[in-house]
């Protein structure tokens, strides 16, 4: 049944391979289930309820990869865009998070239609690479000014805005130590090393007194305080269509990158470069996103760490239908999720920019009618603590820096479209 479901010969793989690539992928990406509820209750969400969305959505985006697009790559709720959902559109603009979640089930019915009527292609074909690179960097320093804050070791000044916390406090010092410890794991292999970190950040705040002990197995939390608890109302406001846009751009460049990278490396793509099943596992992504915020949780999206399970020999969707697996097996892990910090969390986030900010490293900094705007995409992500507005100054500035310097033609008809409608809403709105 399984050579039939995943054609496990024609891959090259067997059984055992796809479950030791399942296990790998998951324990890379494990430290979702406790950094996503820390992030998410920011916004007054039931943290249990987040946990079980989590562990949900990301199952369901596994299973529908693996037995739709059989592809080893593993979803669920992304990084950066619950940094987005939390800090930006809930905590920076006032929104509910009831309306944030049906913003981010429209932006996954957006990327469901533009899946099936194949205009994916031509919209990131259309926006340059260079402002996709900010975007991606911008998420970066984003998720970094998030974790220096929520680590205390920035905290608010009069005077300045910002300014240096007492970083000899336990909060300050754990979180580096988070940091420090990711990294040295991540750089010597070793599988599960973000999520090692955070676990051994939050036995040390046990230690110390400052987190209280719960237990680690019990029953899964009740879902029903985020399940279905989507205000439509508020989403067909002028302000919320940036939003939406953003989340839905912002998952699209992610997914596409992530899809290609994973892909690649299993050697996957065809001669020609390209991924056969593409609108396939496009189909799969968007459509975890719906139903994670019909669960209660932030766009779900490929994760790259899926790379590790490939690395172990994964090759066909059974790697991702393991992972799916783990995800509901740690249903009963919610006790070691409430007792999470936000400070064991903060070292994750940390590293994970440092990833994101090496997009920085494909903008063609000689060219500056490329390099300008994407360092003001990348720029104003953090500086007015939204990735939504980064993006919208990232578009109308390569428009404009275009025009003025002779190369109107180099700008896509989409591009136009998009810097016009978010100059419209600056006017307007």
């Amino acid at each position: 049944m399984l050579e039939k479901l995943f054609k496990l010969g024609e891959h090259g793989t067997s059984v055992r391979t796809e479950i030791i690539a399942g296990l790998t992928t998951f324990l890379t990406m494990a430290y979702i289930i406790f950094v996503n509820p820390a992030i998410l209750s920011e916004t007054g969400m039931d943290r249990g309820a987040v946990f079980v969305a989590t562990c949900l959505a990301a199952a369901a985006g596994c299973f529908i990869m693996g037995f739709i697009a059989n592809y080893p790559i593993a979803l669920a709720p992304g990084m950066g865009l619950n940094a987005f959902f939390t800090f930006a559109v809930v905590k920076g603009m006032h929104y509910s998070w009831e309306v944030a979640l049906a913003a981010v089930f429209c932006s996954g019915v957006l990327f469901i239609l533009l899946s099936l009527f194949r205009i994916r292609e031509w919209i990131i074909n259309s926006i340059p690479m260079s402002l996709r690179m900010g975007i991606s960097s911008g998420i970066g320093l984003f998720l970094a000014f998030i974790a220096l804050q929520s680590a205390g070791i920035i905290v608010d000044n009069p005077a300045t805005l910002i300014s240096l916390g007492d970083i000899t406090s336990m909060k300050c010092l754990l979180a580096a130590a988070g940091f420090f410890i990711t990294v040295g794991l991540v750089n010597r292999k070793v599988p599960g090393a973000v999520m090692i970190s955070i676990l051994i950040v939050t036995v040390l705040g046990i230690l110390l007194g400052d987190v209280q002990y719960h237990g680690i197995f019990s029953a899964p939390p009740s879902i029903a305080p985020t399940f279905l608890q989507l205000d439509f109302a508020g989403v067909f406001q002028v302000g919320m269509i940036s939003i939406v846009f953003a989340f839905l751009f912002v998952d699209l460049f992610d997914t596409a990158g992530t899809l290609m990278g994973v892909a690649t490396k299993a050697g996957l793509v065809d001669k020609d470069g390209k991924l056969p099943r593409l609108n396939r596992a496009l189909l799969a992504d968007s459509t975890a996103t719906s139903i994670g915020a019909l669960f209660g949780t932030s766009n779900t999206t490929s994760f790259v760490e899926s790379t590790a399970g490939v690395a172990a020999g994964g090759r066909t969707g059974l790697t991702a239908v393991v992972v799916g697996i783990l995800f509901l097996l740690a249903l009963f892990f919610s006790p070691v999720a409430g007792m999470i910090p936000a400070y064991a969390t903060a070292g994750a986030l940390l590293y994970v920019s440092v990833l994101m900010l090496s997009g920085l490293a494909d903008i063609d900094w000689h060219d500056l009618t490329e390099a300008a705007p994407a360092a003001v995409t990348c720029i104003m992500m953090p500086m007015t603590y939204s990735i939504a507005e980064g993006i919208s100054f990232g578009f109308i500035s390569y428009a404009l820096i275009k025009l003025l310097s002779g190369k109107a033609r180099e700008v896509s008809v989409s591009v136009w479209f998009m810097a016009i409608v978010f100059a419209v809403k600056y006017a307007f709105g």
